[in-house]
């Protein structure tokens, strides 16, 4: 979903190592669509193992060599608690809603 001047992208389910064949080429495709502000709203997110936290440190990577900016949206607490944990917080810009990361962007 395009928003103002961003592209909200929603996860759910699982983000594991079951589920990362699947979500690193959508990843991808959502990249590459030249979108330079990307919103992953993660409210959807049920659970996330270091496989799932690995595509989004993928993710980002590929945002950024791309000079895109993509940051993360309604983290589940028990998700956001791993970022902390990681440092990956430090790394990927995380917002309460989706509408604060919109505004972060100037849309």
């Amino acid at each position: 979903m395009v928003s103002g001047r961003c592209l909200v992208a929603r996860v759910s389910g699982e983000m594991d190592y079951a589920t990362e064949p699947v979500l690193r080429p959508q990843f991808k495709e959502l990249l590459s669509r030249g979108s330079r502000s990307i919103v992953l709203d993660l409210s959807g997110v049920s659970f996330c193992d270091s496989a799932g936290l690995n595509v989004l440190i993928g993710a980002w990577r590929q945002a950024d060599a791309g000079r895109a900016v993509l940051v993360l949206a309604c983290v589940p607490e028990s998700l956001r608690r791993i970022l902390q944990m990681t440092g990956v917080d430090q790394l990927l810009r995380v917002y309460d809603t989706v509408t604060d990361a919109e505004a972060a962007f100037g849309g």
